[in-house]
């Protein structure tokens, strides 16, 4: 008896909403989608809007963003020092500013570290290797710009794509295909489009902010975080532009697809991701419910998505929150991507860890008839520092074969400190500095066959 009066409540639901609520949904999931997802061509390259007008902003404060982002930093290490020993009420008894500033003692050693190495950076003082170009100046000079710019649109913006539905209804049409294939909610398929067609930072963005917000399990955020945060094409092609690969583009990206399809499958079933509970943040389960029985999708995701845009009619309160967004990212996130990415950057150039690790893969290269095998090999594992590092190192091998290896390996391993990874550890989503270091070696253990194989098609 109960589930036909509740499909009957369903029903009479529906039949009531009116044109206002549907263009409640229709018209900020579309902007949502137009920015985000729909790319377009600028000077011959493909991107999104969102990271045309992040590249705007980028271009117009050039020489000010070092020192803006350093100045952010320095707020927010002050005031987690000031929340941590003084207490005051200010922040205490502020939700926000307590969930920004009150941290753990190993989040305030982080931002001191983050900070300093950017004051070092940006004033050049203190250890040569924390100063250098190649390692905290690339970082503050390079990466964090790019961070700064695209924290502020996503920030602003991602609430168009989060609160108005269009993640409702894409969860009940494509929840037949992620779950059975990658054992996730079909809502999820938008923070892989965002990545995708955009950046693997918003793609993290998306899956932290859904997960705090009770739409994900643990397990479901690690997976999608560290699994589904691809490597945008536009990043793609600076890579085999570096590489002098540009003549294979197709074959490139083919392989990326095919081996980071392979990853997306096998990854959520082995462990570390496997054995993530699957509990949510809060408590609170916001998540997928099954349609009932005689409504198609389609119906039912729509009757969700204009539920959803009904509790967002206060576009102050969104404002609001999106501010809040982009103050949680800068101050939250930018000391924590500085001080992780420059401790790597300073361990792959300044010491021969990376190159130690990467020695076991000669044999294996060699075995797989890749030619330059112990010069490829130190690539391998360099990645896990930054995505660009093999292609830096890698760039001066001759063979086109290797090179294509190296370039498509580097993307499909997806976790680099210096940004995805140093972005993952600051998020609230449940993964382990371990964690990141077993996933990206899994990644590398699937993805190199694969690649290998295509490349001795393709040469």
């Amino acid at each position: 008896m109960t589930k036909p009066v509740q499909q009957a409540n369903h029903e009479e639901h529906r039949m009531a909403f009116g044109a206002k609520d549907y263009l409640q949904f229709l018209i900020p999931s579309l902007i949502g989608v137009l920015l985000f997802v729909v790319p377009i061509s600028v000077d011959g390259e493909f991107t999104i809007p969102v990271a045309i007008l992040a590249n705007f902003v980028e271009g117009l404060l050039s020489t000010s963003l070092p020192y803006i982002a350093t100045a952010l930093m320095v707020i927010a290490t002050l005031l987690s020092l000031q929340a941590a020993v003084f207490k005051p009420a200010y922040i205490m008894n502020s939700p926000f500013l307590n969930k920004l500033f009150h941290v753990s003692w190993i989040w305030q050693v982080i931002r001191v570290f983050g900070t300093a190495f950017s004051i070092c950076a940006l004033f050049n003082i203190g250890p040569q290797a924390v100063q250098s170009e190649n390692t905290g100046g690339l970082l503050l000079y390079d990466l964090i710009p790019v961070l700064f710019s695209v924290f502020l649109f996503a920030g602003l913006l991602l609430p168009l794509l989060l609160d108005f539905g269009l993640l409702e209804l894409c969860g009940a049409l494509f929840t037949k295909i992620m779950r059975p294939l990658f054992t996730l909610p079909g809502r999820s398929s938008i923070d892989c489009l965002a990545s995708w067609l955009g950046d693997g930072t918003i793609g993290v963005l998306l899956t932290s902010k859904q997960y705090e917000d009770g739409f994900y399990t643990k397990r479901e955020a690690a997976v999608i975080g560290t699994t589904f945060s691809v490597v945008s094409i536009t990043f793609t092609i600076v890579i085999v532009s570096y590489l002098q690969l540009d003549a294979y583009f197709g074959s490139f990206y083919l392989t990326i697809l095919l081996a980071g399809l392979a990853c997306a499958f096998i990854m959520p079933r082995i462990p570390p991701l496997s054995l993530k509970a699957d509990t949510r943040h809060s408590g609170e389960n916001n998540g997928e419910e099954s349609a009932p029985s005689d409504i198609s999708p389609f119906k039912w995701g729509l009757y969700q998505a204009v539920q959803q845009a009904k509790k967002n009619q206060n576009y102050g309160e969104t404002l609001k929150g999106g501010v809040q967004n982009v103050l949680d990212m800068w101050l939250g996130v930018l000391p924590v991507v500085m001080a992780i990415g420059t401790i790597a950057l300073v361990i792959a150039e300044y010491t021969p860890v990376f190159e130690l690790l990467g020695t076991p893969f000669v044999p294996i290269l060699e075995v797989m008839q890749v030619p330059e095998a112990a010069e490829a090999a130190q690539t391998i594992v360099v990645g896990f520092a930054d995505m660009f590092l093999p292609a830096i190192i890698g760039s001066g091998i001759e063979s086109e074969l290797t090179r294509f290896v190296i370039g498509c390996l580097s993307v499909t391993q997806l976790i680099y400190m210096s940004e995805v990874g140093g972005l993952l550890l600051g998020s609230k989503i449940p993964v382990s500095f371990l964690d990141l270091v077993i996933i990206f070696l899994l990644r590398t253990i699937i993805s190199l066959p694969i690649i290998v194989m295509m490349a001795h098609l393709i040469f």
